[in-house]
């Protein structure tokens, strides 16, 4: 399950650091493709959103008694060099084949497991009263290093499945059991960002690929086709970030991002969520999810992330009921794995100013650096691994 309880300066410091690096670089270096405007109206606006939209969001969604550290900290992991890996390529292919019917919704159901089973029901009902949409189903085989087996909820798996609904894989047990490290940031993003369930926080590369494995083969053993990886609360150590590009899935979701694993590139898409924990939580993300989403009008993708304890909280589930609504009516539902086939193939065909109907979203699509180089690898970038 997401973190819930950030720090409450999170938002103050994200947005000075994002705002002031990703509104100056984006709009210098467009390259001349069809992305040129758009990419220096996105310097623009869309360091400024981010900035103080989404920094307010995470600051508010996670919201608590953490906010000097995790400031400082944030700064120091973060804003100085959030320009560097995002914000210099951003304007070279944003505005490319982006056609206004091609903005896609992806709306997934998190921590789903025999545990959660009648939680994770009652939110696919309140997305059903909305519409009936295919929704991402990220799936934990031992939640909490439970063994129980449940053919219930494998049926019903098994038939929302054909129903054209996704399953993907989210951690194996989704509890973090390495020792907690020294670094007083490490320490707050995994007990107090995320308590405890950073599963592949802090991985070594082996122990990761050995958890994917036994993920892939609790899939296979029940003929599922499963394509796409979400780290538990979103959190991939450096380590743990090298076995998922090892690994056989076709896309990964940070906090921040949507990754395309094979061509490696990936769009800038923050998950909208709740923070159901707490009760600031719960009066301050909803509205600071409706800002999102409103600053998040022009990108490709739109991301909502519904959790088990969402469903406990009918205003909660209100909320996301006519957010959901208000996305569909400009949006495409779409699955993950679908959205990662359309990505794909707007990174491989060429750049057009027309784009056709058969186009895929490349707007805001930039190439990942190389894992050899340790400062660019793209892991999730409030964590440091």
């Amino acid at each position: 399950m997401g973190g819930t309880d950030d720090g409450g300066n999170h938002g103050g410091n994200h947005g000075g650091n994002d705002g002031a690096n990703l509104g100056a670089n984006p709009g210098e270096n467009p390259g001349g493709n069809p992305g040129e405007n758009h990419g220096a109206t996105e310097g623009a606006t869309h360091g400024a959103t981010e900035g103080a939209i989404h920094g307010a969001n995470e600051g508010a969604i996670h919201g608590a008694n953490e906010g000097a550290t995790h400031g400082a900290n944030l700064r120091e992991n973060f804003g100085e060099n959030f320009g560097e890996n995002f914000g210099e390529n951003l304007g070279v292919n944003d505005g490319a084949n982006l056609g206004a019917n091609e903005r896609a919704v992806c709306v997934s159901i998190h921590d789903v497991a025999p545990a959660n089973w009648s939680d994770c029901l009652r939110l696919l009902r309140a997305v059903r009263e909305v519409a009936d949409i295919p929704l991402t189903w990220l799936v934990v085989p031992h939640f909490h290093g439970s063994e129980v087996r449940a053919p219930a909820c494998d049926e019903m798996l098994a038939a929302v499945l054909g129903e054209g609904h996704e399953l993907a894989l989210h951690g194996y047990t989704h509890l973090d059991t390495p020792p907690l490290r020294a670094s007083p940031y490490a320490r707050f993003m995994r007990t107090v960002y995320t308590q405890g369930e950073g599963e592949f926080a802090a991985l070594d590369t082996a122990e990761a690929g050995r958890r994917l494995g036994l993920g892939l083969a609790w899939f296979a053993r029940r003929n599922w086709p499963v394509s796409g990886f979400v780290a538990p609360a979103w959190l991939l150590g450096k380590q743990a970030w090298r076995a998922v590009e090892a690994s056989p899935f076709d896309y990964t979701t940070t906090m921040s991002r949507f990754h395309l694993l094979p061509t490696r590139r990936s769009v800038f898409s923050p998950s909208l969520v709740y923070a159901a924990r707490n009760g600031a939580g719960r009066r301050l993300s909803p509205p600071c999810a409706r800002l999102l989403a409103a600053a998040l009008a022009p990108m490709p993708l739109i991301r909502l992330s519904l959790h088990p304890r969402d469903a406990r909280h009918p205003a909660l589930l209100r909320h996301a009921q006519g957010l959901i609504e208000r996305l569909l009516s400009a949006r495409t539902p779409m699955t993950k794995a679908a959205f990662a086939r359309r990505l794909s193939g707007a990174a491989t065909s060429p750049t057009s100013t027309a784009p056709s109907p058969h186009q895929s979203p490349s707007a805001n699509v930039h190439s990942r650096h190389s894992s050899a180089d340790s400062r660019n690898v793209p892991y999730p970038p409030w964590y440091s691994g």
